[in-house]
């Protein structure tokens, strides 16, 4: 019974030999299941990532209530800005990396109050 049972375990083996140097089935199934399985695996994890950053969004109540109340428009902001006067400014530099900025600002200092406007 044993020996049967053996004889047909090898006729198995032998049968599934030529599978085994089949190059498609030894490399591209992997290949493919990896691929495959992969994109599951990806869509899990960033699934997880879309739902952290839901529970990071939620805001307070009461900090939900004050943007309410402040609403501000463009229209607002615009007409803070035609009110503004932009006539008179001056177009004072900076100091560069090698100059002294403490310097540099005492001497437009005392050129601005020097003359008169």
């Amino acid at each position: 019974m044993q020996e049967a049972a053996a004889r047909s375990l090898r006729r198995g083996l032998e049968r599934l030999r030529p599978l085994a140097k089949n190059r498609t089935l030894r490399y591209g199934v992997p290949m493919m299941l990896l691929i495959i399985g992969g994109s599951f695996g990806l869509r899990e994890f960033t699934q997880i990532r879309y739902d952290a950053q839901k529970l990071h969004s939620k805001m307070d109540p009461a900090l939900e209530e004050r943007i309410r109340k402040n609403k501000i428009s463009l229209e607002s902001e615009y007409e803070k800005l035609k009110s503004s006067d932009f006539d008179d400014w001056k177009n004072i530099r900076g100091p560069r990396p090698w100059e002294d900025s403490k310097s540099l600002q005492e001497q437009q200092q005392q050129v601005l109050h020097s003359k008169p406007s």
